[in-house]
């Protein structure tokens, strides 16, 4: 298992911006893909965007355009900058380490960054 740790969460005005980070207890080179999912008060868990070892990645409808995540593997951390900012992106933002093979809730899981989206 790795650890994960988020941060970059907080208050927001719409239309503005925040990048997350992931950081990771050790390399993730090997990870099959991290990913960073949400969730809102009353609503499931749902992925926003995933990228994988090789750097294929993978959008929510609703994040194409506005989202973008990316990875540096030399400091074991996933971003994911989020632009455009609408209060309906108001969540607890999780960063997900997959296993290959398995489904993501399986992997590991951070403990979550805020994100706040309010005029």
């Amino acid at each position: 298992q790795v650890q994960l740790v988020e941060s970059g969460g907080g208050l927001v005005q719409p239309g503005g911006s925040l990048r997350l980070s992931c950081a990771a207890s050790r390399s993730i080179v090997s990870i099959y893909a991290m990913g960073w999912y949400r969730q809102a008060p009353g609503n499931q868990r749902e992925l926003v965007a995933a990228i994988t070892s090789g750097g294929s990645t993978n959008y929510a409808d609703s994040m194409k355009g506005r989202f973008t995540i990316s990875r540096d593997n030399a400091k074991n951390t996933v971003y994911l900058q989020m632009n455009s900012l609408q209060p309906e992106d108001t969540a607890v933002y999780y960063c997900n380490a997959q296993t290959y093979g398995l489904a993501p809730k399986f992997g590991s899981w951070g403990q979550g960054t805020q994100v706040t989206v309010s005029s």
